[in-house]
């Protein structure tokens, strides 16, 4: 790809911010007196809101092929933020984010199939270091009982969407801009939540004004910020390094609820943590030299 060293450094300051952004999420949706399809309803259309002057700009023709995996996209993004965001209702953010951050060994395991892409040695490490850190940080939910258990297995359904969704995303993001490209998937997700929704019979109306402000605030940040650094990211770096930076977020976002809610993790978070991070370095010095396919 063209660019060389200083596009890489490009991206990769670009994956540092958007995990710095998603790694809110969680904790935002701690913030929201709403059901979790409102929360995920009103994350999207509010984004899809203010990315309209943009999206409705004329731009080259897009095949219906290519409108077809856009809405695909869309609709495992709708599905990930359906089953991640009903995770956090019965479960600690610490397992929840650290569950669904799980995704670079779905990314691992179809990307060859999807994308042609396939880890070194180096990346297998990080697979299993980053796995043996969740499984360390989640562990301790085996003793809180079939709620919790529940809330896990959301969470990972996750993972597995949100892998897809990415691998989706770099094939379409070859025939359409990437405005655009964010527009038609939030568009399509916010409609398949809002079906979701109405389907669930989940309330949409009546939340508090501090729930709208944190509403707002997280398609703005996590969202549009985060998800759309990856989103750029993930055209200039192979989709397995950017869904192993991921494995960021969990730790962030468990240190942010032991200070705001005190859900202080145990000793198991900081082994587990340690793995995960670990992993993350393993990752990044496996992709030394590599670049995403141009091709795909």
């Amino acid at each position: 790809m063209n660019g060389g060293p200083a596009r890489g450094f490009s991206a990769a300051i670009a994956l540092v911010l958007a995990v710095g952004a998603v790694s809110w999420a969680s904790i935002l949706v701690r913030l929201c007196d709403a059901p979790s399809l409102g929360i995920a309803f009103y994350r999207l259309l509010f984004s899809v809101l203010i990315l309209l002057p943009w999206g409705v700009r004329r731009g080259t023709t897009v095949t219906p092929r290519t409108y077809a995996l856009g809405a695909a996209a869309g609709l495992l993004l709708a599905l990930h933020f359906a089953t991640w965001i009903s995770s956090l209702r019965f479960t600690t953010v610490a397992s929840s984010v650290v569950i669904v951050t799980t995704q670079p060994a779905f990314t691992a395991a179809f990307g060859p199939l999807f994308l042609k892409e396939r880890p070194g040695r180096g990346g297998i490490l990080a697979v299993v270091l980053a796995l043996a850190g969740t499984a360390v940080l989640a562990g301790g939910d085996l003793a809180l009982g079939g709620r919790a258990l529940l809330g896990d297995l959301l969470a990972l359904a996750g993972a597995v969407t949100a892998s897809l969704y990415f691998m989706i995303g770099r094939r379409v993001r070859e025939e359409i801009g990437f405005v655009r490209y964010l527009f038609l998937v939030n568009s399509v997700c916010a409609v398949a939540l809002l079906a979701f929704a109405a389907g669930w019979g989940a309330d949409l109306r009546g939340y508090p004004a501090a729930t709208w402000g944190w509403l707002l605030l997280m398609a703005v940040g996590p969202h549009l910020l985060g998800h759309g650094l990856l989103n750029w990211s993930v055209r200039r770096l192979r989709a397995f390094t950017v869904n192993m930076a991921i494995l960021g977020e969990p730790v962030l976002a468990t240190v942010y609820a032991a200070v705001l809610f005190r859900e202080v993790p145990g000793k198991a978070f900081y082994a587990g943590a340690l793995l995960i991070v670990t992993g993350i370095f393993s990752a990044v010095r496996d992709e030394r030299g590599r670049t995403a396919d141009p091709s795909l």
